[in-house]
């Protein structure tokens, strides 16, 4: 019986998230004069979210504990970001008067913030491209925290810090970057391109010494 070839499911999943976060870092910039997240429910349902999450369940397929935790929960994040986002549908926003919103979604980002965290540590071992999408990321989850916990007031309603916000959202926009960088480091690490583009593996990170070994073995054969 042959063996079954099962591609590698990762940059599908940061194709997901970096499109979403994309979007919504440009909304947080105030890009092209859009202030408002409802563009942004239908790409979390879906791409975000659905897409994300399955990249993570089939990155579980393959053994990748790492992947299918990470991009499993952030396709869960972008899923509950749209259920909270949709306007009308759920409620939610509406449920709080607009101060006590402004902390719940502060305690939820921290949350996130701490988990990514957790995330960032596990990436020490790997290279600087997979690390700066979780830096960037938990700068920017931070970030949109203290925004949320620290609103002023805007006529009768409580909105996000503006500065602060704004510095969510250019973090947020490295990382969506970052992991379109990784997305297509992996798709070129086929045979489909002429190309690969540089990861930069950490010296003390695993590929690095096997590479050491490797040089080290050529070295002892030729002498």
């Amino acid at each position: 019986m042959s063996k079954r070839n099962i591609a590698n499911p990762s940059p599908l999943g940061l194709s997901g998230f970096a499109l979403t976060t994309f979007l919504l870092s440009a909304i947080n910039l105030g890009t092209l004069g859009v202030t408002h997240p409802n563009i942004i429910v239908a790409a979390a349902f879906a791409y975000g979210g659905l897409v994300q999450l399955l990249a993570g369940m089939w990155e579980m397929s393959i053994g990748n504990t790492f992947g299918a935790t990470s991009l499993s929960s952030f396709g869960g994040f972008w899923i509950s970001i749209a259920i909270i986002l949709t306007p009308g549908g759920f409620e939610i926003v509406d449920s709080y008067d607009s101060l006590e919103f402004q902390h719940a979604f502060a305690l939820f980002l921290f949350g996130w913030f701490i988990f990514t965290t957790i995330l960032l540590v596990c990436t020490l071992s790997s290279s600087v491209a997979h690390f700066s999408i979780f830096l960037t990321l938990d700068i920017a989850f931070l970030c949109l925290a203290l925004g949320r916990r620290y609103p002023h007031l805007s006529g009768n309603v409580y909105v996000p810090h503006q500065s602060l916000t704004y510095a969510g959202g250019v973090f947020g926009m490295l990382s969506a970057f970052a992991a379109w960088y990784n997305a297509l480091a992996g798709i070129a690490a086929s045979n489909h391109t002429f190309f690969t583009l540089p990861v930069l593996h950490f010296p003390w990170s695993e590929h690095s010494q096997k590479l050491r070994q490797k040089s080290q073995t050529v070295e002892v054969t030729q002498t």
